[in-house]
């Protein structure tokens, strides 16, 4: 892959209303023009979670644009080409995804739901936190590969590998 252009990164998730979110905004901020981020659902609830949108707009990072959606728009013809596609809850792991245009590469970075989290708003907004910072963390680690100078299968390795990062839902020793 050629390091010297815009790289496309889809993040799935179910409902496509916080972890998917989260992570679509942090890869726009994070990846400096580089890596654009995109988000959707395989049963989007068509609204963001308000606590995902709060921090976001609070840290500064981008919100515009930002909406729940199926992931069946990235199946179209005419939607962005993909070149990476993370899914970040087991569920949408473990579903029939579509067949991305141009065979993006793929890998699982499952972390707990923050929107399952019951308590008091500062309970609730610690658990964002978190699901931010581990995704952060995972995209981070993706930003610093030489993307451009890896063989396939060595890309793909890195990016399984990183699914593991603290925070991931994954045991060890499944396969990704």
């Amino acid at each position: 892959m050629p390091a010297d252009r815009v790289f496309n990164v889809l993040f799935l998730c179910t409902g496509n209303s916080a972890r998917s979110i989260l992570a679509e905004s942090a890869m726009n901020k994070l990846g400096e023009g580089r890596f654009r981020g995109f988000s959707a659902g395989s049963f989007p609830k068509g609204q963001i979670n308000p606590v995902a949108l709060r921090l976001l707009e609070r840290i500064g990072y981008p919100t515009e644009g930002l909406r729940s959606k199926s992931w069946e728009e990235f199946s179209r013809p005419g939607a962005p080409h993909m070149d990476f596609v993370f899914t970040v809850c087991d569920d949408a792991a473990g579903e029939t995804c579509p067949i991305w245009p141009g065979h993006p590469m793929t890998a699982h970075w499952g972390i707990e739901d923050p929107s399952h989290v019951e308590g008091t708003e500062i309970e609730r907004e610690r658990a964002f936190v978190t699901a931010l910072r581990y995704l952060e963390n995972r995209i981070k680690l993706f930003l610093a590969l030489p993307i451009g100078a890896l063989e396939a299968k060595a890309l793909g390795a890195k990016l399984h590998e990183i699914g593991h990062a603290e925070g991931s839902t994954a045991r060890r020793g499944d396969a990704a």
